[in-house]
């Protein structure tokens, strides 16, 4: 006797089979949005499962490979840096017949406070700080929501609310919770 062969393709999920001509994650670049909307969600439920366990694979194996070149060249590019004379920045090698370029971004933290008090030296000596540092004020919407009534109608005219982007996921009746 034969054995059973299906004509429908689980996409990994065993309670809910699709035909083989129903697209994949690496079918969604020829697909127009229009056309994904008008999947069965159960469809869109496992394209997104396949989609999010795709991504943490490589940003899993990209963290892995980039360990990988970091063991490999950064003694080489810490030593033609030292030649340049620069403790970070671009340098560029060769290995083979390749070329490596190596860039050590620089990453600078400035101490708030230091620089508070920098602000009103420069403002107490007569001078604009605008023309020295950048100054941006935040206002974190926690605090602004725990603000009295009166004070956050005063910061109303400075504050202008945008949207972000829609997230929207799919989850199996009961998984919500």
């Amino acid at each position: 006797m034969p054995a059973f062969q299906s004509f429908f393709t689980d996409h990994g999920d065993t309670f809910m089979p699709f035909p083989e001509n129903t697209p994949t994650p690496d079918d969604l670049l020829s697909v127009s949005a229009a056309e994904i909307a008008a999947l069965p969600v159960e469809l869109l439920a496992i394209l997104q499962r396949e989609i999010d366990e795709r991504l943490k694979r490589d940003k899993a194996a990209k963290t892995r490979f980039d360990a990988g070149l970091a063991v490999r060249y950064a003694t080489r590019a810490a030593e033609e840096r030292q030649v340049s004379g620069k403790d970070t920045g671009t340098v560029r090698f060769d290995d083979g017949d390749f070329t490596v370029v190596a860039d050590l971004p620089k990453r600078v933290d400035w101490d708030q406070d230091r620089l508070a008090d920098m602000v009103a030296r420069i403002r107490d000596a007569g001078d604009d700080p605008a023309e020295y540092v950048d100054l941006a004020y935040k206002v974190p919407e926690r605090k602004y929501a725990a603000w009295p009534e009166a004070i956050r109608q005063g910061f109303e005219p400075a504050r202008t609310v945008r949207p972000g982007t829609l997230k929207v996921e799919i989850l199996a009746q009961g998984a919500d919770q």
